[in-house]
This record gives structure tokens, sequence and C-alpha cells, in this order.
């Protein structure tokens, strides 16, 4: 038996609803629903063959976008059962909080984005409300998977001002309405952002190291890491000469404490604040934080990962490789549309619509495209990773 909700919880028995009314489950809460109809979904599917950091041909072994997601709906998960929080919101926002994503990661967005600078730019964030609000098409009543206003309100975690009045103007006192008002997220959607960057600083040491890419012995000048591994030698001295065993202990340590510390810090401010309930709590400044002393590690961490392994020059060859890969596709698209599916081919908005299409793609279908379309290979042989031996 679950305890009672906090105060400050999405009661699911009380969401705002769905854009367009539907009868409620007589054996599953709205955010249950919310949560299968992420993971039955298309968009949903496709994240296991899209970039994290390694492109899906460099090895079978890394991170992909799906098992991204997974990490993060465990941490979530876990996070929100401590301070008694709606379970089933935060792992419904974190399985969808990607489907966004175009192929080839962070690399395949920037090219986008670039692609359709003169026509409302791209974001994966907002294209993830695109593809629950309408892309994704299961259902006889409406497009999109008509998720509730609690899951969407998540899943769109930034947001400019001037694309909050677009979708303010559509949906009045909506999901974008906080960005233009100065108020808060639920407390389950700002615990989700929280665990992304949990989960993303450690799989990515992981994949990093798993490359060859990363030195493990670089690491050892972190705060998040260093001392972590003296912890771990000291109590486990066998394991000085198992490098991969001893790489997955320390990033297990170094998840839990940041999981543990973002609970207690973030029950701290909720006793000190008080809030009356979740109406009350998104007037109050983001509660879900790290104390400063680890946030500190956290982006000390990130900036390692940034020039260590995000700017590796292996990694930005190919990053530059799949950024030409998006790039040729917009324009072959744009100038054949018929080489589309026709419900693209035929939107009103072609560049919209090529945009969709293409964020849609995963790295090996995008690839694949890319050849027929130019008849050339999209990445050459010389950009494949050289695996550690730390396997």
């Amino acid at each position: 038996m679950n305890p009672p909700l906090a105060p400050w919880a999405v009661d699911p028995a009380r969401s705002r609803g769905r854009r367009h009314p539907e009868p409620p489950d007589p054996d599953r809460s709205e955010h249950q629903r919310d949560r299968e109809r992420v993971v039955h979904s298309t968009a949903f599917r496709r994240l296991m063959y899209k970039t994290q950091v390694f492109v899906n041909h460099e090895g079978d072994l890394f991170r992909t976008r799906l098992t991204h997601s997974i990490e993060v709906a465990q941490l979530s998960r876990f996070a929100a059962r401590t301070l008694r929080l709606n379970e089933d919101l935060a792992e419904a926002i974190a399985l969808a909080h990607d489907l966004g994503h175009t192929p080839f990661g962070h690399a395949g967005q920037d090219a986008l984005h670039e692609c359709m600078a003169a026509h409302g730019g791209f974001e994966h964030n907002l294209q993830s409300l695109r593809v629950v609000d309408g892309l994704e098409q299961r259902y006889p009543g409406f497009d999109g998977l008509n998720l509730s206003f609690e899951t969407r309100e998540g899943i769109l975690k930034h947001c400019s001002r001037r694309q909050a009045e677009l979708i303010e103007a559509i949906e009045p006192g909506g999901v974008a309405r906080r960005f233009i008002d100065g108020t808060s997220a639920s407390l389950e959607a700002q615990l989700v952002d929280q665990a992304d960057e949990i989960a993303y600083n450690a799989h990515d040491i992981d994949d990093g190291v798993r490359s060859g890419l990363l030195d493990p012995a670089r690491l050892d000048g972190l705060s998040a890491f260093g001392p972590l591994r003296q912890e771990v030698l000291a109590e486990h001295p066998a394991l000085a000469g198992q490098g991969r065993r001893l790489l997955l202990e320390v990033l297990r340590r170094m998840r839990t404490r940041q999981l543990r510390a973002l609970v207690a810090h973030s029950a701290q401010g909720l006793a000190d604040a008080a809030p009356a309930d979740v109406d009350a709590l998104r007037r109050l400044p983001p509660l879900a934080t790290l104390p400063p002393a680890l946030r500190a590690e956290a982006i000390e961490l990130k900036r390692f990962l940034f020039d260590a392994l995000y700017r590796h020059p292996q990694v930005a060859a190919t990053n530059e490789a799949a950024r030409e890969i998006v790039r040729e596709l917009f324009t072959a698209y744009c100038s054949a549309p018929h080489e589309m599916p026709a419900d693209f081919a035929e939107a009103d908005d072609l560049r919209r619509a090529v945009a969709d299409y293409i964020a849609g793609m995963t790295d090996r279908f995008a690839s694949r495209e890319y050849h027929r379309l130019t008849g050339r290979q999209p990445f050459p042989s010389s950009l494949q990773p050289a695996l550690s031996p730390l396997r």
C-alpha cells in the first residue's frame, strides 16, 4: 500500500483534463493512461535508434534516447515515491520528454534549427509537444495521444516567451502559460528535469570511457567522481585491476548520492515553504533542486564532459557528418516533396512538414534516406570509434 499523496502532489483525480474530453477509465488513473499511451506510441519505439551521444552505427552498447528515457523514468519514480508525489505522472513525463528529438542527437537538432531559422526554428522540447499533440495518429477521434494537461506541461520544460505566446494564443491558460506569468511546473515535472541531468552525466561518462574517447584517469580530478573512486577502492581494493567494474560502481554511487541529495534538499525546501497544495507550489520558485555543493559538482562535471567528450575531435567530426545529412535531407524534401509520404508532402506548411518528417526519423532511416537521395555514404569508416577494453 502506497502512502497517501503529499498535499502539494498532483492528484490524478483532480487532473485539469485532456484537450479532447474522454470518459474516465475505471481501472487506471489519468496519468497511468498517459504513461501507457507514451509506451505504445510509434515515437517512443523510434527512440531505440536515436542518438544520445554516439550515433547508432557506432556500437550496440551505447545509450540511445530510449535507454536514457528509461533511466530517467527510474530515477524520477524513486524521487517521486520518496517525496509522496504522483509516481505515474513523473514516469509519464520522463518517458515522453525526448520524443521530439531528431536523429543524431543535438547535432541533428542544430542542423534542423538552422534549416528552419526563417520559418519558426526547431527545438526538440517543443517538438515533443507536437508529437503528443498531433503527429502521433493512433485514435479515431483525434490526432496525437491526447495526454493530460499535467503530462503535457511536464514535457514542455523549456520555452521562449515568443513560443509561449504562440502556444497561449491557441491554448489560453494552457501548458505554456507558466512561461508568461513566471509560475513553476508541478514538482513531479521539476524532479524529472533534475533526474534527466543526473542520468545523462553518469551514463555519458560510461559511454565515453567505453568508446575509448574518455581517459578514466582524467575523471579523478572531478569532485563528483574522484573521492567516490577512492572510497570504492578502500572498500574493495581488488577492483583496482577491474577497470570496468570499478567505473560502474563509482557511477552507481555518484547517481545514488546525487539522487538522495536531490530528494533531501527538495524535502527541506518543501518543509520550509509548506505550500498548501499544488497550486500554491506552482506560485513558488522551483523547489526540486540539488544542494549548492552538489550543484557545483554537477556543473564542473558537465563542463568536463563538454570539453573532453562532446567536443572531442572524433565526436565533432561525426556530428558534422550528421548535420550534413540533415541539411541535405531538408533541401531534398523541400525540392521534391513527393519523396516523402503523402500526409507530409501534401501539408499546407511544407517546411514544417519536412522538419516533422526528419525529426521523426531514426539514425538508421535518416542514413538510408541520405544514401537513397544523394548516392553518397553517410558516415566515412574513419569515424568508427575504437572501443575501450573496459567493456
